[in-house]
């Protein structure tokens, strides 16, 4: 990981309120949104408590809860704090003094549109003091049974994230997907009116147990066999979108911005927070040039062989079926390591399944022969010869590859002759072997190919 200044520093231009009640306790509860000095991040603080405690929103501070992040330093609690911290982070506001008379935040409607509302009408004032980033630059994943959140090397000056929900055959919740590279504009337009929702039966126990007890079907969204119960959809992709919400939020609690593209499968609020954690971890280890570290999955930071522009000037695929992000090392004329970063937005997982995504076998294979083809590229001139699969041999299928997953795709034992060309490919996730194969190709000229 590395750190770096980028755009100035933004706090509010004046304070902002919102009122509301809180879904745990039913409190009536006031939020006051204040300016804050340059490099002081965002402070929650309960007023209604003796001395006004104070609890910084970083990641040192979570406190495990079930279905909600919660912050506690001393005897200071701030319960449900992901949609404040996510209407701050979507709309770029760095420094704010968000102060509470109550242990929780309030509910609203399940949304972040009422803080992003209250937030964007106070304005912005840009400050003297560059805001910090956090530039993935390689992957960083955890995982929590089916559940992964994953972060990967991007561009170094924006941050993508992707969510693929899934609640499995039968769920009255679709699966679904939702892609998002959000600026202010768009965060507040398509992304901070996505509902907070849960199952009929979930809402059922939480009211037994004495949680939402001042919260109704018109609150937030809650599914019954047939679809929400008393609401409407916003959005057909609502849910994806709200937990896409929950990981802005909850990664707000780097403390910086974030550069790269982070890819969510099932995730929720323990795990994104592991993922701040995890990436906080691998960046304090490449300050103090440690070695060694446990969450880190893939590369470390070696600068590529070939970023993707380099593979695109020489690979004639593009979009939907370039399958490299990128090519770690080169030995020429004998061996290669790509990457695959594989995402909930590849167009194959639309059919294959719905509701069980599961890379094709056949699509880890066509990146093994475009891993492959690199090498290729390097004994005969691309502009001139094109490389055809002429046979697969020996494949092996031992693994299966979901969104989230990140596949290392090493090739061996290449050999070229002067219309022929083979390698051996094997394709690992984590350390575990995907797939394997050997791979032979025809080398024809480009006049022959296109006749």
């Amino acid at each position: 990981m590395t750190t770096r200044g980028s755009r100035p520093q933004r706090t509010l231009a004046r304070a902002a309120e919102v009122r509301g009640i809180g879904y745990l306790l039913g409190s009536d509860v006031t939020v006051r949104f204040s300016p804050a000095p340059a490099d002081s991040g965002i402070t929650f603080v309960r007023s209604d408590l003796p001395g006004r405690p104070s609890v910084p929103a970083l990641a040192r501070f979570v406190e495990p809860r079930e279905r909600r992040t919660a912050l506690r330093r001393g005897e200071a609690v701030v319960e449900m704090v992901e949609h404040i911290l996510s209407a701050l982070s979507g709309l770029r506001i760095d420094n704010c003094i968000v102060e509470l008379d109550a242990p929780e935040t309030p509910g609203m409607d399940g949304s972040a549109l009422a803080f992003s509302r209250a937030i964007a009408g106070a304005g912005v004032v840009e400050q003297d003091r560059p805001r910090m980033v956090l530039v993935i630059d390689r992957p960083v994943s955890v995982r929590d049974g089916k559940a992964t959140v994953a972060a990967y090397p991007g561009a170094p000056d924006r941050l993508v994230i992707s969510y693929q929900l899934d609640y499995g055959d039968g769920s009255p919740i679709p699966s679904q997907s939702y892609f998002a590279e959000p600026s202010p504009g768009r965060y507040l337009e398509e992304v901070a009116p996505a509902r907070t929702f849960l199952l009929a039966a979930e809402a059922e126990a939480l009211r037994a147990s004495g949680i939402g007890s001042r919260t109704s079907e018109a609150d937030l969204l809650i599914f019954g066999p047939d679809g929400p119960i008393g609401n409407d959809l916003r959005f057909p992709d609502e849910c994806a979108r709200h937990k896409l919400l929950d990981v802005i939020g909850d990664l707000a609690l780097l403390g910086m911005d974030l550069a790269g593209h982070v890819v969510a499968h099932r995730s929720g609020h323990a795990l994104n927070v592991e993922l701040a954690r995890a990436l906080l971890s691998v960046e304090s280890e490449a300050q103090d040039d440690a070695a060694g570290p446990s969450t880190v999955i893939g590369p470390t930071c070696d600068p590529p062989a070939m970023d993707i522009n380099s593979i695109l000037r020489l690979m004639p695929h593009r979009y939907p079926f370039l399958l490299l992000d990128r090519v770690l090392s080169i030995d020429h004329g004998r061996s290669l390591r790509a990457l695959k970063n594989v995402t909930c937005n590849e167009p194959f997982f639309q059919g294959h399944w719905p509701g069980r995504p599961v890379m094709p076998g056949v699509m880890i294979l066509e990146a093994m022969a475009q891993a492959a083809g690199i090498l290729i590229s390097h004994r005969f001139d691309p502009a001139r010869h094109l490389a055809m699969i002429a046979s697969i041999d020996d494949v092996k299928l031992r693994r299966q590859v979901v969104p989230g997953d990140q596949l290392l795709l090493e090739i061996d034992r290449f050999r070229a002759r002067s219309k022929m060309a083979e390698a051996r490919g094997v394709a690992r996730v984590d350390d575990q072997v995907a797939a394997e194969a050997r791979l032979r190709f025809a080398v024809l000229p480009t006049e022959q190919v296109a006749a």
